[in-house]
């Protein structure tokens, strides 16, 4: 089973007293994700979920589509100094034995924490996207959408015991939570709800919507674009590229969604304000 957390001793301040304690920490470990036995990448998450997590991120670099592009996965292994099998690197196989182009290959090597951003031109990521975002027809109450951060907040159990994760969750149009993932990367916790879904046939995810616990990046709204989505919702702030980005592809951009209020930044007429 995956170790989403660690005990550690800690001294506790209190006003002008301490005491020492135990305390709970979210785990990060290095995984290593190779495509036909060739090194890819290495990322930091926090363990469980990997499958999904390497499924969602081929999916984000645009390497597959479907769950048929992508023939198996697997744990290597590698080992600690201990002989024991770490599950820090995972074997990915894709349809017909596909190689990784050379030119990803080199930059996702030297550059992991980002995936595509900064590596292409956002033009490049725009002719990448596969669907026509602008062309789906989710429509969202307002009500609906307060009610989301709350729901993803009530499900987050490891950051229940140490605070210190993202979280993403995929939703239906009627606020029904279909998939919760949580990491110590928001990036990662996008991927494996990505990745959950192409596992489990769902792509293009056509009329729902993600919220992220964070901020909105501009690699978190490519990301939600490459999988399908109309809609993409954050507790926090978004990037001015990431608006950019939103509004290029017709993708729905929602931020500060909080105490029953929200800032839209692009196609607001999915959400419709009763009264």
């Amino acid at each position: 089973m995956a170790r989403t957390t660690e005990r550690r001793r800690i001294v506790r301040l209190q006003g002008r007293t301490s005491s020492v304690r135990p305390d709970a920490l979210a785990a990060e470990e290095p995984l290593e994700i190779r495509i036909g036995g060739e090194p890819l990448t290495v990322t930091m998450r926090t363990p469980g979920h990997d499958f999904d997590l390497v499924a969602g991120f081929l999916v984000s670099e645009g390497l597959v589509a479907g769950p048929d592009q992508l023939t198996a996965l697997r744990y290597c292994a590698g080992t600690d100094a201990d002989g024991l099998n770490t599950y820090n690197v995972i074997d990915a196989a894709l349809a017909g034995g596909a190689a990784v182009p050379v030119s990803l290959h080199r930059n996702l090597l030297t550059s992991s924490a980002c995936g595509i951003c900064g590596r292409e031109t956002i033009e490049s990521i725009r002719a990448r996207v596969p669907h026509d975002l602008a062309a789906d027809g989710l429509r969202i109450t307002a009500d609906t959408l307060y009610g989301l951060p709350d729901t993803l907040r009530a499900a987050q159990k490891v950051f229940d015991s140490t605070g210190g994760l993202h979280a993403a969750g995929l939703f239906t149009a009627g606020g029904e939570l279909l998939c919760l993932r949580e990491d110590v990367g928001r990036h990662n916790a996008v991927d494996k709800v990505v990745g959950w879904a192409l596992r489990e046939g769902r792509l293009p995810l056509t009329g729902q919507v993600l919220m992220v616990s964070g901020r909105a990046s501009f690699e978190l709204t490519q990301k939600a674009a490459m999988a399908g989505l109309p809609l993409l919702a954050a507790v926090s702030a978004p990037s001015s590229l990431a608006v950019d980005l939103a509004a290029d592809l017709g993708l729905t951009l929602v931020g500060f969604l909080r105490d029953h209020g929200a800032n839209v930044y692009n196609a607001p007429e999915r959400i419709t304000v009763d009264g």
